[in-house]
């Protein structure tokens, strides 16, 4: 019998200028801690001040930890909960893309509990040990379309001097607000828009294809795979037109919502262990990259889901058209070249990847529809090469 949960605690803004209700919305108190990359963009671009200027209309204080890297780490996370104790503050925001946004709950909660971040973490070397107290409360205020952070509890980090890239999460790490305004996406440069897309589209296609997905999480997915395939070519190639934005930001917290309802799969396994040891590697990507040996290994395995997703990309109801379909999307934003050999990947590591991939986020293989061997994962590494 049909049967599931559904609990999304976070209040999300959505839509073009809304970034200014961040001036009256009620927070959490007086002083903030703003999470962002190390990069130039918020900065740049007026974001981060734009932020702070808003929070000072309504007297709240806040301090900027600006380190966070494209694939965040450990030593980021410690560090900026070290920075929120010592200025004593009361909530954090994370402004950006999914890595500031991710950093920010994880900075969250190890800015009210002790120890080192990876004791909580479950899987690789992580002690899994349960999180005695509650984070600090969480603002997401994203600027990319990519990883649906803004809708759901997760944030993935890397611990470096072990290459364990895990995903964490529990229901205190939802965000409490969550603001998405697809005018602060108009400056998102061209790959970054495909790459961040294409994360989007695969955690709503591996939110289909999962074991526990419901017909909740498929609306929210199947939505965002057609929003995606209609408007993602366009939203790269023209970054200023507005509507193809707000009709990807839409299908960006739609795909957290998947996976607050739902869940990845394997495939997000396998790319995590690809840029745990190849940091330049862009998440989105490594997705692209693996998709087709992915989606093609997968095809006969789960056939009435991926119907669905022929569907929603515009398909006869048929399988093996999703793959021709993803294909066909790659084509239409031009990274249909892209090699693994063009991030440093040599094609003696795949059965490192494999190991990994198991080793670290071994829960997800548990979610697929059919148990992949390590001999299987190593065979989609090759094909994907």
């Amino acid at each position: 019998m049909l049967s599931f949960n559904y609990s999304i605690p976070t209040k999300i803004i959505f839509g073009p200028g809304k970034i200014k209700e961040l001036a009256t919305e009620k927070l959490f108190g007086k002083k903030a801690l703003i999470v962002i990359s190390s990069g130039t963009s918020m900065k740049k671009n007026g974001y981060l001040d734009q932020v702070i200027e808003l929070l000072s209309k309504q007297g709240i204080e806040s301090t900027v930890f600006d380190k966070i890297l494209p694939n965040p780490v450990k030593t980021h996370v410690m560090e900026g909960a070290l920075l929120a104790r010592k200025a004593k503050c009361d909530f954090v925001i994370g402004l950006g893309g999914g890595s500031s946004i991710d950093s920010a709950k994880s900075i969250a909660v190890m800015a009210t509990n002790e120890g080192d971040y990876w004791d909580y973490i479950s899987g690789g070397t992580g002690k899994g040990l349960e999180v005695p107290n509650k984070p600090l409360p969480i603002v997401a205020i994203t600027t990319t379309a990519g990883t649906g952070t803004e809708a759901d509890p997760w944030t993935v980090i890397t611990k470096e001097e072990t290459n364990e890239k895990i995903g964490f999460g529990y229901e205190e790490t939802f965000p409490r607000l969550s603001i998405v305004d697809p005018e602060l996406m108009l400056s998102v440069p061209r790959n970054l828009t495909i790459y961040q897309g294409f994360d989007a589209f695969f955690h709503a296609a591996e939110g289909v294809i999962a074991n526990i997905s419901t017909p909740v999480s498929d609306l929210f997915a199947l939505k965002s795979i057609e929003l995606i395939n209609k408007s993602l070519p366009e939203a790269a190639k023209n970054g200023n037109n507005l509507e193809a934005r707000t009709d990807v930001a839409l299908a960006n917290t739609l795909s957290g919502l998947v996976e607050s309802t739902s869940s990845c799969v394997s495939e997000h396994s396998m790319e995590h262990a690809l840029s745990a040891y190849h940091p330049n590697l862009p998440h989105g990507a490594g997705l692209i990259l693996l998709s087709e040996a992915y989606f093609s290994f997968f095809s006969d395995k789960a056939p009435e889901q991926f119907k669905k997703i022929a569907k929603a990309m515009g398909k006869e109801e048929k399988p093996e058209n999703v793959v021709k379909a993803i294909h066909e999307l790659k084509v239409r934003c031009q990274v249909e070249n892209m090699k693994l050999a063009d991030f440093g990947i040599q094609y003696d590591e795949m059965e490192k990847f494999a190991k990994n991939a198991f080793d670290t986020m071994g829960g997800l293989f548990n979610l697929d529809r059919y148990k992949l061997s390590l001999e299987e994962v190593i065979k989609i590494y090759q094909a994907a090469y």
